[in-house]
């Protein structure tokens, strides 16, 4: 588990940093790296003051306590012990501090995800005070309401897994599945991103400027880094070295591969050549679409999310984005909003034992529950899962949006656009010619 914490932390520093900065102008390269590395730092501070404790305790069905404030409680100095957190297989525990770790860096790389939709004009401050508050409200709840149970030592029998259902967050409740962060993760940036997006406004000299990635060669590198970086995300969300985590991995490996090869060749049929562009973004295409489904479906399930999440990404940043018309800079809604959405409902599909999936674990049996597994209510499901998530990071957003602009401002001025950010908001230069 500790391994996997570190792989999450190179997926978004040097990874998710390098993958974005490639994209933009060179003007602008420190200004996102810049600010990916320091939501990175914010969020994890945050996260262990406060925001482990509200997404992962109990309180409440959308929202935590306030039992793990300041990692309070982890170690009690009376006794000479440090607490464990549950897994997800029976009397199987970890160092609770290595799960706060590991959930730590799936926060922080969610805010810094946001980043990449309003490249290249947003005020330094503006973007820092809106992830304090989207952090706050935002992802919290989600990962509490996704996430959050009191594990499966308590189950016995059907009384008390009523019992303890009741403990669990709300979309948990429901039985959706999101293995390593469909809902919690992509779509909730996703969204944030896209509102910011739109309230920012377009670039100056969009669709009239060339705005050309400044070095493809950067964004390979942080591609790359992402899908290594990432078998640490999805593997590591089985929190045990077992049988689940090795069919994450592997699902993580081939609906990858699928999805760069169905992009790359959708490309080149549309376009009539095949991009260095088009294989990153369709790495992190399937990337995204596989995480909620990682261990949960089948190596062909995991090979047709893939193959699916390609084409339909690609049609994402291309013909969804014009429908939209926001300027996305770095097409996080196109990516991550919709392979997050197609990869949450098709894990209700490839779930089921029929299609080779894991089906849905019985903890009163302890095993793979006998009831005949419904393709159609799991989608449902899930499709609530996706509904609630979009609404209210969109909400978050709007209100974290408008507080930022009233009080800071959310956009740097024109002149300051047109010079690049690097030097008049960080006074200083990726390259000297």
């Amino acid at each position: 588990m500790m391994i996997s914490t570190l792989l999450v932390i190179l997926m978004t520093i040097p990874g998710l940093a390098l993958f974005y900065g490639g994209l933009v102008r060179s003007k602008n390269m420190l200004s996102v790296l810049m600010q990916v590395f320091m939501v990175f730092a914010l969020v994890i501070v945050l996260w262990c003051i406060y925001g482990y404790s509200i997404a992962f305790t109990e309180k409440t069905a959308f929202f935590g306590g306030f039992d793990r404030l300041f990692l309070n409680g982890i170690w009690d100095p009376a006794k000479g012990t440090f607490a464990a957190a549950a897994t997800f297989s029976k009397g199987v525990v970890i160092p609770e501090f290595v799960f706060v770790a590991f959930q730590g860096t799936f926060a922080a790389i969610t805010c810094a995800l946001i980043v990449g939709a309003f490249a290249e004009r947003a005020k330094f401050a503006a973007v820092l005070a809106f992830v304090v508050l989207w952090f706050t409200f935002a992802y919290l709840p989600a990962a509490h309401m996704v996430w959050f149970w009191t594990g499966p030592d308590l189950i016995t029998n059907a009384a008390t897994s009523a019992s303890e259902a009741l403990k669990a967050g709300w979309i948990w409740q429901k039985g959706a599945l999101d293995f390593a962060g469909g809902t919690v993760v992509h779509i909730n940036a996703a969204v944030a991103g896209l509102v910011g997006a739109i309230m920012i406004g377009k670039r100056v000299g969009y669709g009239r400027e060339s705005m050309a990635p400044h070095s493809l060669t950067m964004t390979m590198i942080g591609a790359s880094l992402l899908w290594v970086g990432w078998f640490g995300f999805n593997a590591g969300s089985s929190l045990e070295a077992g049988d689940v985590a090795a069919l994450a991995f592997v699902n993580t490996l081939l609906a990858t591969a699928a999805a760069t090869l169905s992009w790359v060749f959708g490309e080149w049929i549309s376009k009539g050549k095949p991009s260095m562009l088009g294989g990153a973004s369709g790495a992190v295409a399937g990337l995204v679409a596989i995480t909620p489904a990682a261990g949960f479906v089948g190596p062909m399930g995991g090979l047709v999310i893939g193959l699916l999440a390609g084409v339909v990404c690609l049609w994402g940043v291309n013909g969804l984005k014009r429908l939209i018309g926001a300027d996305d800079s770095l097409d996080v809604f196109g990516v991550h909003g919709v392979g997050g959405i197609l990869g949450a409902l098709l894990t209700g599909v490839f779930a089921a034992p029929q299609l080779g999936g894991q089906g849905i674990f019985d903890y009163v049996t302890n095993k793979m529950s006998a009831d005949p597994y419904s393709i159609g209510h799991q989608v449902w499901v899930q499709a609530q899962a996706v509904g609630t998530t979009i609404v209210w990071s969109a909400l978050v957003s709007l209100v974290a949006y408008k507080l930022v602009d009233i009080v800071i401002g959310l956009r740097v001025p024109e002149e300051e656009e047109r010079e690049g950010l690097d030097i008049t908001s960080h006074g200083e230069q990726a390259y000297h010619g």
